[in-house]
């Protein structure tokens, strides 16, 4: 059915307008984006192929652009116009969270971080700073690239937790491959920056990796100790 012959009231875009985004279903938001079908399919057909073919939004942010390009009747522009608004989606995300937002478990902690990093390509390493009572104050990306002793430095760790007065902080990267299970060299570098951290006085409360499947906390592993 064509967007045109659905009464205005049942409009993803109308609906919008009047009653805001958070009304809409995934696949309506995604024909307001991408405006219009093709021949003989409406946009909304459209947006509900995108979503059976790759899965889920997440899996839709992390397609290629020729990925997209090779579904019919999504050409190179609306192709376009979909990275550019997901990618939007994910900077909008890592973004620093909302202040005195409160994580006392692996699972707020997951969730309060996923969006930020779980659709990269590769592997971003950062933290979640504290205040005194477990709330979190912001996100701060560390680095890009394979998670090295090297690339991690404790000093690149700890400056922002320093800076901005934190009372303690929680690490965070993730496997792009999809398993979040810890490498060897993640648990020699969480060890490392535990005894930064014991140098310093800022406890690293946890240690969270994320991947598409899920998580891992290296805490529940019992190789993160109450501090």
């Amino acid at each position: 059915m064509k967007i045109k012959s659905l009464p205005i009231e049942e409009r993803p875009r109308e609906r919008l307008e009047e009653h805001g985004e958070h009304t809409l279903s995934n696949t309506e938001l995604l024909a307001v984006i991408l405006g219009s079908g093709t021949k003989g399919k409406s946009v909304i057909a459209l947006s509900q192929e995108l979503l059976a073919q790759f899965g889920s939004l997440s899996a839709l942010a992390r397609a290629s652009l020729n990925d997209l390009c090779a579904h019919k009747g999504l050409g190179k522009a609306k192709a376009i116009q979909l990275k550019a608004a997901l990618g939007l989606g994910q900077r909008l995300a890592r973004e620093g969270g909302t202040p005195k937002e409160p994580i006392t478990t692996p699972e707020q902690a997951y969730y309060w971080i996923r969006d930020r990093i779980v659709h990269q390509r590769k592997e971003v390493f950062g933290v979640i700073l504290q205040d005194v009572r477990g709330n979190a104050l912001r996100w701060e990306e560390i680095s890009v690239g394979t998670l090295t002793q090297t690339l991690v430095h404790p000093r690149e760790v700890f400056a922002p937790a320093i800076e901005h007065q934190a009372a303690s902080l929680i690490l965070a990267h993730n496997h792009p491959s999809g398993d979040p299970t810890p490498s060897l060299q993640d648990i020699a570098l969480t060890r490392t920056l535990l005894q930064a951290s014991q140098i310093l006085g800022i406890p690293i409360n946890d240690h969270i990796i994320i991947s598409y499947l899920g998580f891992v906390s290296l805490k529940q592993e019992g190789i993160i100790k109450v501090y």
